[in-house]
C-alpha cells in the first residue's frame, strides 16, 4: 500500500494518523502539486495505491484503512455530519489560503467573505461540542485536530476566542500519533 502525499497536508495527515494506528504495511511517498496532478485525476493529495486500487479522496482513504484493520470509521449520521463539516472548514480554508497567497484581496469578494464566514460558523458550532481532551479519538476529532494544527500554523484562523478548540488543539497535540505526523519545521 502507498500513500502519496505532502507533510503539511491536514488530509493527508489523517490518513498518516490512521496508518500509523492500524497494524497495515505501508509507504508513505511523498508528492509535490506537479507529481500530484500528474498521477491523481484530482490532481491533489492525498491518494492511495493498493494493488489495482486506487483512491483519489482522504475520505474514502480513511474508511478503506479502518475497513482493513478492522476499525469503526463515521459510525453515526451525526459524526459523518460532523466530519463534513470540518471538512467544510478545511476547504474553505485551504481555498482562501491559496487566493491569499496568489494576491487576491479575500474582503473584497462576497465568494470569499461568505468562504470566511463559513469557517467561523463551523468554529462556533465546534466550539459548543464537548470535546475529548485525551484519546482514543474518533475520525471527526482527528479531522478537528488536523484542521486546527494546519490553520492555526498558516495563520488562517486565531482560536482565542475559542477556549475548548484551544484546549482540544493543546491536548491532541500531545499525542504520539500528533507529534509523530506534525510537519517538519
Amino acid at each position: 500500500m502507498k500513500l502519496y502525499g505532502s507533510f503539511t497536508s491536514p488530509f493527508v495527515r489523517h490518513c498518516r494518523i490512521a496508518l500509523l494506528e492500524s497494524t497495515l504495511d505501508y509507504q508513505f511517498i511523498e508528492t509535490d502539486q506537479a507529481s500530484s496532478a500528474k498521477l491523481s485525476p484530482t490532481k491533489r493529495v492525498p491518494f492511495l495505491q493498493d494493488e489495482e486500487l486506487s483512491l483519489t479522496d482522504s475520505s474514502s482513504i480513511l474508511c478503506y484503512i479502518r475497513h482493513k484493520s478492522s476499525k469503526p470509521f463515521l459510525e453515526t449520521v451525526i459524526e459523518l455530519d460532523q466530519f463534513c463539516m470540518v471538512n467544510t472548514a478545511l476547504d474553505s480554508s485551504i481555498n482562501l489560503f491559496f487566493l491569499s497567497r496568489d494576491g487576491v484581496d479575500i474582503a473584497r469578494f462576497d465568494y470569499t467573505i461568505r468562504q470566511a464566514q463559513r469557517i467561523n460558523t463551523t468554529l462556533a458550532e465546534f466550539e459548543a461540542l464537548a470535546l475529548p481532551l485525551h484519546g482514543p479519538f474518533n475520525d471527526v476529532q482527528l479531522r478537528l485536530g488536523c484542521y486546527l494544527s494546519w490553520a492555526v500554523f498558516r495563520q488562517r484562523i486565531d482560536i482565542k476566542d475559542y477556549p475548548k478548540l484551544k484546549l482540544f488543539l493543546a491536548a491532541i497535540e500531545k499525542e504520539p500519533f500528533f507529534i509523530e505526523t506534525a510537519p517538519p519545521a
